[in-house]
């Protein structure tokens, strides 16, 4: 069956869809785990589409702070003006909010979403004195990377249960696959080599890597090749030098690169 071409591509994984639109229409919160690359922003700009709801995506950071989440009084034309955050923005027009890497936000900052993710959906802006109640359509989801997580960079417990999760991780080779050809049009041997050598570096357990090869750096590579690169250089470029700095380690990478790469 074919997607609707005005909504982004997502090659589902399991029942992730059917889950997602039971915590919209259940008016509860999501929290989505998964590696960097997996396709959970994919997934929340494709489930948003689906269900015709505008998106906020907010990249959180160390220096994200409430203020940036809710808003802020700024100057203008000689006056003061209230200028709302994306945050507010979302819950005023009933949209989707998504912080990706929540974890990297402050904890001072995640705070303001507590009134927002338990049965009171309200969101209190003190600057102004407004008490927002967020509408049926409005959404929270937020995402992290749990490979990340250490003492200082955990989700706080009393954070973390007030939302549903799922876990994402990277597809199946039939879906990683379809995905790669879907977004570059790449032959189906080339996909198939590239994806051998994303389960070659992903199991590879004696190189200190924060992550592996991603499906993100898959259709990075298969858009070079498509587009006349070298193969081998191509999945340097789009794999092997993103995964590290370590010299040795890349070109001890760049060894798995040519031992599946097939050049015709």
């Amino acid at each position: 069956m074919s997607q609707n071409p005005d909504i982004p591509y997502y090659q589902p994984q399991g029942n992730e869809v059917a889950l997602f639109e039971h915590a919209y229409n259940n008016q509860l919160p999501l929290l989505i785990k998964g590696p960097t690359g997996c396709g959970k922003t994919r997934f929340i700009e494709h489930m948003a589409a689906k269900l015709g709801r505008p998106l906020y995506t907010i990249a959180c950071h160390d220096d994200l702070t409430a203020a940036d989440l809710v808003g802020r009084h700024l100057i203008g034309d000689g006056e003061t003006y209230w200028h709302d955050g994306p945050l507010t923005k979302a819950v005023r027009e009933g949209a989707i909010c998504y912080l990706d890497e929540v974890v990297e936000a402050r904890k001072d900052t995640t705070v303001v979403l507590h009134p927002l993710s338990d049965d009171r959906r309200i969101l209190p802006i003190e600057r102004t004195g407004e008490v927002l109640k967020a509408p049926p359509e409005f959404m929270l989801v937020v995402s992290y990377n749990p490979g990340y997580q250490n003492l200082l960079k955990g989700m706080k417990p009393s954070t973390r249960q007030r939302f549903l999760a799922m876990r994402f991780d990277y597809p199946d080779i039939a879906t990683e696959t379809k995905i790669i050809q879907q977004e570059t049009s790449i032959d189906l041997d080339t996909s198939s080599q590239l994806i051998e050598i994303a389960h070659a570096l992903r199991a590879l357990k004696d190189h200190d890597l924060e992550e592996s090869a991603s499906t993100r750096l898959l259709v990075y590579a298969a858009t070079l090749i498509k587009s006349g690169l070298d193969p081998i250089e191509a999945c340097r470029a789009a794999i092997i030098e993103p995964l590290s700095d370590d010299e040795d380690t890349i070109e001890a990478l760049m060894e798995v690169v040519k031992a599946k790469i097939v050049v015709t």
